[in-house]
């Protein structure tokens, strides 16, 4: 039993080595051309060894771009949205998870069939909204306000709320606890897995977002732009900085690779904890 095992652990780790190091090619590749002069990227053969050349490519893209705000501007956005979400996402998952209510399996239908609808149908009314009826275009919360009220996210913590058991709910209001007391002092504790899991999904979204940033913010203030609006910027129409690129992307990129690496375990168990069934 025991060979058996180890020969089909070996097989796996042949076709899975290969697969693994193909996935970390381009992301290699990404951070030898941040090392290396724009005139070395597109050399034949193709360069496979860092250069020397990074922070030269860095002191540019901050010269063209301003990135160090522009990445400050996307860290404090990523973390209002994610902060807000998670807990507007957490409230509206408890209540159809916890209480039964009139239209309660109609409205989370309707919530739920929110997920069908293409983004690119509510970009403009989103933007007439927040641009027009608002007037808060140019501000974190031009980006952060029209997608805070997540779907997915509430059906993700309602199915992490039904895996609590009833009868500890029921205790603590027998004991004469609120329900507010009850969601964050009990509730919210035992599904942190979720949470956390739901906390970086949601934060990758909002610091990948590159389409609504660009809509809500002005690009003649590169200070308030977000980092990939500002990579964005450097593709010109007669040059682009691809240098320049190279270095945000990696920026943007390696601290959350190793984020993920330290965070993977919580992270699977997080996703796990989410996928129970009514």
């Amino acid at each position: 039993m025991r060979r058996q095992q180890f020969v089909r652990s070996i097989w796996l780790h042949l076709v899975m080595v290969p697969l693994a190091l193909l996935w970390l090619a381009p992301l290699w590749l990404m951070f030898v051309f941040s090392t290396l002069p724009e005139r070395d990227i597109f050399s034949t053969p193709t360069p496979l060894l860092p250069g020397g050349d990074f922070f030269t490519n860095l002191q540019n893209l901050n010269a063209d771009t301003n990135f160090s705000r522009t990445l400050l501007n996307s860290v404090v956005i990523s973390l209002i949205y994610t902060v807000l979400s998670v807990l507007l996402t957490s409230l509206a998952g408890y209540a159809f998870a916890r209480f039964r209510f009139w239209g309660s399996t109609t409205l989370f239908t309707v919530v739920i069939a929110t997920l069908t609808i293409p983004y690119f149908v509510v970009v403009i009314p989103q933007y007439i909204l927040i641009a027009r009826e608002f007037k808060i275009t140019n501000t974190y919360w031009a980006v952060v306000l029209p997608s805070l009220a997540n779907s997915l996210g509430v059906f993700y913590m309602r199915q992490s709320f039904l895996s609590l058991p009833s009868s500890l709910l029921e205790a603590a209001r027998i004991d004469g606890a609120g329900e507010w007391r009850i969601f964050f002092q009990i509730a919210l504790p035992l599904v942190r897995p979720a949470m956390a899991a739901l906390s970086l999904i949601l934060f990758l979204t909002a610091w990948n977002d590159y389409l609504w940033p660009l809509l809500v913010l002005s690009p003649d203030n590169k200070a308030a732009l977000t980092a990939p609006v500002a990579l964005g910027s450097l593709i010109g129409l007669t040059r682009v900085s691809w240098g320049g690129i190279m270095v945000g992307a990696v920026l943007m990129t390696v601290p959350f690779l190793i984020l993920f690496v330290f965070l993977q375990r919580q992270f699977i168990a997080g996703i796990a904890a989410g996928g129970v069934k009514d």
